[in-house]
């Protein structure tokens, strides 16, 4: 194949990236605020402490799996939606929204009551003292021996425990917001949850100032400010979003009647359940892994949970490129889908998996650089610090390969493949992942960055797996065509 086509088939012309752009640049904007702010929350409360930061990074992992199970359930859903709405269904999008909003109340409910039944055994299992193998060390810097230490594994407990009951009173308001931007993006509206999502977390910012230091007479909250800000920057981003979804019924007509009726046609149920469960259990399944995975990493230690927590913070602000091209692949390649122009969205699609590799190339060098320097702002140990700066070096080094795998996954799951997206992402995380990082963790005196560098590299192989199956086209289908 000569240069030129393959130039032509990777890259796009400058319509195409304006097009890429209008829909990505906004989700990025919006992700990239979100976890700028998330960064700058997570360093005032390091700046606290090291026990404080630890308690709320647990916390905030097992919440991920709840989080992630949201976006699951409104994603099976949404699937439907972007090719209903690439075929001018309006109705069929109504019905949609429907389902996410049972599905989410259901995750609701389950998810409240385990946290309030297991919540604090759930943080125990990540508080471990010192394990003898190298990375563990840095606690014992601040800890003076074993009794401190427990000491401090116990503020982390009480600390993780305060956060988290107060943070299960901003889900109600989390749900129904994915329920609406999540509709309104499939719809093409990127831009309302962007502005809402920039209106959110520069309220979290100010609140989180105000009560987390009791700056300018507010008290001084520590952790439960924290928590108290995130809440309240939830209902100010449901509120805007709402708000502007309902006034503009015209531009979203699928909203029209959507609370009068509250039904959902049989056959479409079914088939958004048969095609949605995987991706809802896959998401499920995955979060859980990856909470999984850090408890692994937890054995050597709070200063590894500590040092991991920094690394994941600075990785999230530059994982927003990759994660906002993957949901342009499902916006746009799956309303090209639901169009019928398949080929067109083949072609579609492996420029848009180009332009992610590409981009986050560029972004991974850029984390290197910034590699010695994030650490410097925790109030922690150095020997944490030290730790946390290798770990961000390889997260920087494997940025494009996240983002060729997280590229792959969304492609096969825009054309309705979730059984194999399944397999794909959770089973090979449950079956080669997770057992990797439990012998490490257990059965072997592998250093933390060793033991982290060896499990993430494992995804070189899933990276084959989606590149053949991306090529092979098992994903290109048009699933609302016969509803």
């Amino acid at each position: 194949m000569k240069v030129a086509d393959i130039r032509s088939r990777l890259i796009g012309d400058r319509a195409f990236y304006r097009t890429v752009l209008a829909v990505a640049v906004p989700i990025m904007v919006q992700n990239g605020i979100t976890n700028f702010v998330g960064m700058l929350d997570n360093i005032m409360v390091g700046r606290v402490g090291t026990e404080q930061m630890s308690g709320i990074a647990i916390v905030n992992q097992l919440l991920f799996v709840f989080y992630i199970g949201i976006f699951g359930a409104t994603s099976g859903a949404g699937i439907f939606a972007a090719q209903f709405f690439g075929c001018k269904d309006h109705a069929g999008v109504r019905h949609t929204f429907r389902f996410k909003m049972y599905a989410c109340l259901l995750l609701l409910v389950a998810g409240v009551l385990i946290f309030l039944a297991f919540g604090e055994g759930l943080i125990r299992l990540y508080l471990h003292g010192e394990s003898g193998i190298s990375g563990t060390s840095a606690l014992a810097e601040t800890s003076g021996g074993s009794g401190a230490s427990l000491f401090v594994l116990g503020a982390s407990l009480a600390y993780g425990k305060r956060y988290l009951w107060i943070m299960l009173l901003g889900l109600p308001a989390f749900c129904v917001e994915q329920v609406y931007s999540s509709t309104l993006r499939e719809c093409g509206e990127t831009k309302v949850p962007m502005k809402a999502g920039v209106a959110a977390v520069l309220v979290n910012l100010a609140l989180n100032y105000l009560l987390i230091f009791g700056s300018l007479g507010f008290p001084k909250l520590g952790v439960e400010g924290a928590a108290v800000a995130t809440v309240i920057s939830r209902l100010v981003q449901l509120s805007i979003v709402v708000f502007w979804a309902h006034r503009h019924q015209t531009a979203m007509p699928f909203l029209e009647g959507v609370y009068h009726r509250l039904g959902i046609p049989g056959q479409l149920a079914k088939n958004i359940l048969f095609r949605g469960s995987p991706l809802l259990v896959n998401e499920l399944f995955w979060s859980a892994g990856m909470a999984t995975i850090m408890q692994c990493y937890s054995i050597r230690g709070l200063a590894a949970v500590a040092a991991l927590n920094i690394s994941t913070t600075l990785s999230n602000v530059f994982q927003v490129m990759f994660l906002a091209c993957g949901s342009a692949i499902s916006i746009i390649v799956g309303q090209l889908l639901g169009a019928g122009k398949m080929r067109e969205a083949k072609e579609t699609d492996y420029k848009l998996i180009t332009f992610a590799v590409g981009s986050c190339v560029a972004a991974g060098a850029i984390m290197a650089l910034c590699s010695p320097l994030f650490p410097l702002l925790y109030h922690t140990t150095q020997g944490v610090k030290g730790l946390a700066s290798q770990l961000i070096s390889i997260a920087a080094l494997l940025l494009p390969l996240n983002a060729f795998t997280n590229a792959s996954y969304f492609t096969l799951r825009c054309g309705g493949k979730t059984g194999v997206t399944f397999l794909f992402d959770s089973v090979f995380l449950w079956c080669v992942n997770i057992p990797v990082a439990y012998l490490l963790s257990r059965h072997s005196t592998l250093p933390m960055v060793t033991m982290y560098l060896c499990c993430q590299l494992i995804d070189v192989v899933k990276c084959v797996i989606g590149f053949r199956l991306v090529k092979k086209g098992v994903w290109i289908q048009n699933i609302v065509k016969q509803i």
